[in-house]
């Protein structure tokens, strides 16, 4: 025969909370459960999302701006252009050698190197360099003085390529037309092309033996290699792997569509704008050209192309106006722009 006592009041209230917390923990272990649950799907869904982001997510191409983007160097140095692309996540900058600035005939191989450092510290590479001196001085131009100039900056550019760290130089080969210079005379399209491939000939030996493309661009304002066969063409009758496209999405897209070139070029693109562009303007400058999505180009199917040929470089977005107030919005906006072509976020 048992006896039972009844049990203290504090070791009843010790039994009853032990009770308590393992139905609460056991409830709240059922809710977490289902939160996350709840949260798989919701990402799930926004994956699919295409209004939100690329429903694929493209892991090989690499985020990268155009040092045009940034007040440089009128309100901005050099270091703190290569900074802010850094924090706002690009993996690269592309650079503009000039006349008068930093990356400039002024400067040298010592010169050069030292901001290759700088790059190197902050974390950012070099993603190519790229140049507005093809213009006054084109390759393909009627002036031997003109043609002269312009092949000597840029052979100084392919060096200051490989000073820089980089292995990607644009280059315009040549203008039948410039429409923004009044200085310019038409240049008829045989003799063009053929000064073309004369210039790029002539740069070969240094880029080849520096180890540094030159990347040929696509331009349509400038009524030379209009087409991506013509552009092929140009690239394979060079013969070298050290001459090779890079692609610009938006400098075709008045009458033509990017995802179309970007599949016929294939395997020779090297590297690329990413230039917006909108066909519902009538002005045809510089001014046509807008912030990344801010535009009419079908960018889904521009990266699926991209994709399907296997390329893995840089994306650079290229821009000429810095914003005149809070210049550094441009760049996370741009940042943010390129994270959803890419199905990052």
């Amino acid at each position: 025969m048992h006896r039972h006592f009844p049990r203290p009041a504090s070791l009843c209230g010790s039994v009853d909370r032990r009770a308590a917390l393992k139905s609460m923990a056991a409830l709240s272990g059922a809710t977490a459960l289902t939160t996350t649950a709840a949260t798989g799907q919701q990402q799930a869904a926004a994956a699919k999302d295409e209004r939100k982001r690329s429903s694929k997510r493209y892991h090989n191409m690499k985020k990268s701006i155009n040092l045009w983007a940034f007040p440089y160097p009128d309100r901005m140095s050099l270091k703190e252009c290569l900074q802010l692309a850094k924090d706002a996540g690009f993996d690269g900058i592309e650079l503009n050698y000039d006349l008068e600035s930093d990356l400039s005939p002024k400067a040298g191989t010592a010169e050069f190197e030292k901001i290759r450092k700088m790059a190197d510290d902050i974390g950012i590479a070099i993603s190519g360099l790229c140049s507005f001196l093809f213009w006054p001085y084109p390759l393909s131009s009627n002036d031997p003085a003109k043609r002269a100039r312009g092949l000597e900056l840029a052979k100084k550019m392919t060096q200051a390529a490989h000073d820089l760290g980089t292995e990607n130089q644009l280059v315009v080969p040549g203008a039948v037309h410039i429409p923004w210079r009044d200085d310019h005379e038409p240049v008829p399209n045989d003799v063009c092309d053929q000064r073309a491939r004369e210039a790029v000939h002539a740069m070969l030996p240094l880029a080849e033996k520096l180890g540094v493309h030159l990347n040929m661009e696509n331009i349509f304002f400038n009524g030379y290699l209009m087409t991506p066969m013509e552009m092929n063409a140009f690239v394979d009758d060079i013969g070298s792997e050290f001459v090779q496209v890079h692609f610009d999405t938006g400098n075709i897209m008045e009458y033509q569509f990017p995802e179309h070139w970007a599949r016929l070029l294939g395997k020779r693109t090297k590297n690329i704008h990413l230039k917006e562009y909108t066909k519902k303007g009538t002005d045809h400058s510089l001014e046509c050209f807008r912030p990344l999505l801010d535009g009419t180009t079908n960018w889904p199917a521009v990266m699926e192309a991209l994709d399907a040929t296997g390329y893995d470089g840089y994306l650079t977005f290229e821009y000429f106006h810095p914003y005149l107030h809070y210049p550094e919005a441009l760049i996370y906006q741009t940042s943010d722009s390129l994270d959803r072509l890419l199905g990052k976020i």
